[in-house]
């Protein structure tokens, strides 16, 4: 065989290559970090996003000066996300005047106008325990996405509980955040039913309240890495 009619063949193989079938690529957001070296962990694994908690009745609460230095900690192309819950305006513009905030968390009964008003991309958590959702996603129509959690309306998150994933419209699949006791060992099982755009992870893939495992979240990515390669 000629060198050309060889290169021919590999040029013609290249155009028609069709990579086999694979569900779209779910994003992870490991929240709750309060430690600079576990967002940095969390970073090396692949997470798209950590979360920074500024709700001083959590335990996973930091301060201003601990989100600097978990901050610094990170790579680039990790976001960072701020979360409150029923904020004062004050505090919400002094964290984002101190603190490289790629998008703001709303995890209470934040009305949509307050939302917004900080001129911020931000994700909106909505509890699934009392939620009409349909209203909800329209009332919330301009956030970057919601997240879905297992706690009533305006009520903390984190209880590290799942909610009747059948709940959730299949519309709004792609375009949410799912929350609530997932861990690395219904992660897959998750995505699976849902597909959802994003995953949101805390207390699953923690040792102790604020303290993340990197067993942990290593078996998480994995398991997330697996399920989405699996054929369509």
């Amino acid at each position: 065989m000629s060198n050309l009619c060889r290169h021919k063949l590999i040029e013609s193989a290249f155009l028609n290559y069709q990579p086999a079938s694979v569900n779209p690529r779910t994003r992870v957001k490991i929240c709750g970090i309060t430690r600079p070296e576990d967002g940095a962990a969390a970073a090396r694994l692949g997470v798209d996003a950590i979360g920074l908690v500024f709700y001083a009745k959590s335990p996973r609460a930091v301060d201003i000066k601990t989100a600097q230095t978990v901050c610094a900690a990170l790579p680039g192309f990790v976001s960072v996300v701020s979360l409150f819950l029923n904020p004062e305006a004050e505090w919400v513009d002094e964290v984002l005047a101190e603190v490289p905030v790629d998008l703001i968390q709303f995890h209470g009964a934040e009305p949509a106008d307050f939302c917004r008003s900080f001129n911020r991309p931000y994700i909106k958590a909505l509890g699934m325990a009392n939620a009409d959702l349909n209203t909800m996603m329209a009332q919330y129509h301009d956030a970057r996405s919601v997240l879905l959690d297992s706690h009533a309306m305006g009520e903390a998150g984190g209880s590290g509980k799942t909610f009747d994933w059948n709940s959730i419209p299949e519309a709004f699949y792609r375009r949410i955040i799912l929350a609530g006791g997932l861990n690395p060992d219904n992660i897959a099982a998750a995505i699976r039913q849902v597909r959802p755009y994003a995953v949101d992870l805390s207390s699953g893939v923690e040792s102790a309240p604020g303290i993340k495992d990197v067993a942990r979240m290593t078996r998480l990515m994995n398991e997330v890495k697996r399920v989405d390669c699996e054929s369509v």
